[in-house]
């Protein structure tokens, strides 16, 4: 019982993490019409930066440091990551819209978090390849493909 109360509180989390994900790509890219593409994405890192040290002294004041423990050390990319992350989401929200742009990244989200399992990659542990997942991939390529159809 405890297992589907945390599978559903992950469940929610994860729906929340995708609207606030699309809001702040559409959020961020009127910022960026207003300045620059660059100077938006510092912008958000900052103001992160700034939320996540004030939830820090809310909540925890662990050791800061603690990060540098981590092994192997590339896992502390992950920041310069968000950078790019946070300008991809903006150019392709600006190029292709909101809708299809965040159809096009959960997607690929879905297939580059697929291989990450089968193949065990940064630590992960290795799953087996599942046919039901595998044609759940197809079908989200298929639902690009009729969502562009015109």
């Amino acid at each position: 019982m405890k297992r589907q109360v945390y599978d559903m509180i992950g469940f929610l989390i994860a729906l929340i993490s995708g609207a606030l994900m699309s809001v702040q790509g559409v959020f961020n890219t009127q910022v960026t019409k207003a300045s620059s593409i660059w100077t938006a994405s510092a912008f958000v890192q900052l103001s992160a930066l700034v939320v996540c040290l004030g939830a820090w002294l809310a909540t925890d004041r662990s050791s800061l440091l603690q990060v540098f423990r981590v092994q192997p050390k590339y896992m502390l990319l992950g920041g310069a990551i968000g950078a790019f992350i946070t300008y991809t989401v903006i150019r392709s929200m600006d190029l292709l819209g909101p809708a299809r742009a965040v159809m096009l990244i959960v997607t690929a989200q879905l297939l580059v978090a697929y291989v990450i399992e089968l193949l065990g990659w940064f630590g992960v542990e290795k799953q087996p390849w599942e046919w039901r997942k595998g044609v759940g991939m197809l079908v989200a390529v298929a639902g690009i493909i009729i969502f562009k159809w015109k």
